[in-house]
């Protein structure tokens, strides 16, 4: 019977003109054939989008290297850019100065607590000598202290506990003295009469009394200015430096006038 089937399949034609044997086993092998290229194209895939990914992943770790190399010539460039500019306003207060000056490196601080200091790459051979004052574009920072070496020197810091500067307010020249203290901020203004003028935001100069430092060089502004108890205001000053950003610096290659006492110990009343 099945061959009976089979032999009158394959005489017999379907509507569309061909064997109804040839057009059942050529449905049956067309669907054969197409899972047979689904499950081939299926791994292909697989495949590929393995190989793919192992390519891209390849690829996002040189980029990521790229990235980062530049990043860091990103920051390099910010870096030399920032000195340039430091660089620039040093110079533009050298040549703006009739005083006689040094440019000088910070090479150094001080670990010690007691004396806020730095080191400069300039020293007695440079013509460099103890109590000259050391500037920069934004103001005083502090003055050179004993000893001096040959090729490098300390820098007593103005927010240092024992350091002092003769001043005077931009606005109504009212005088007094700066010390640095332990408060934030670090500068306070003392000897200034209760009556003086004094508000926040006034700008404080060197008044150049001291013999050290260059008179009308910005030392900081006022911070507080309040009635004191006594006959002096109390008043703190903010400072015009950031002493924690130093690194170019100039050395006014003036030597102090008179008898200067170097002051490496404690003020009298204080630790």
């Amino acid at each position: 019977m099945i061959f009976h089937l089979v032999l009158i399949s394959a005489q017999v034609q379907s509507n569309a003109g061909i064997p109804v044997l040839q057009g059942i086993t050529f449905g049956f092998f067309s669907r054969l054939q197409g899972g047979g290229a689904s499950a081939i194209r299926g791994v292909a895939d697989v495949w590929h989008n393995y190989v793919g990914l192992r390519g891209v992943r390849a690829e996002n770790e040189v980029l990521r290297q790229q990235v980062a190399d530049l990043e860091v010539r990103l920051q390099e460039q910010r870096a030399l850019a920032a000195r340039a500019e430091r660089l620039q306003a040093t110079l533009d207060l050298r040549a703006s100065t009739k005083l006689p000056t040094l440019a000088a490196e910070v090479i150094a601080g001080n670990p010690n607590s007691g004396l806020l200091t730095v080191t400069v790459n300039r020293g007695s051979v440079d013509g460099v000598e103890p109590n000259m004052a050391v500037i920069t574009s934004k103001g005083i920072v502090g003055r050179v202290i004993a000893p001096v070496a040959s090729h490098a020197a300390r820098v007593q810091l103005l927010i240092d506990q024992n350091a002092a500067i003769g001043a005077i307010t931009e606005r109504t020249r009212a005088g007094g003295m700066v010390i640095g203290t332990e408060p934030d901020p670090p500068l306070r203004m003392e000897l200034v009469s209760n009556q003086a003028d004094i508000v926040p935001g006034d700008t404080v100069v060197a008044s150049g009394i001291d013999g050290i430092f260059p008179k009308g060089f910005t030392i900081g502004n006022v911070e507080r200015s309040e009635r004191g108890s006594s006959l002096h205001r109390l008043i703190t000053v903010r400072p015009a430096v950031d002493f924690s950003a130093l690194d170019e610096v100039l050395i006014v290659m003036v030597p102090a006038r008179g008898a200067v006492v170097e002051e490496t110990a404690p003020r009298e009343g204080k630790k």
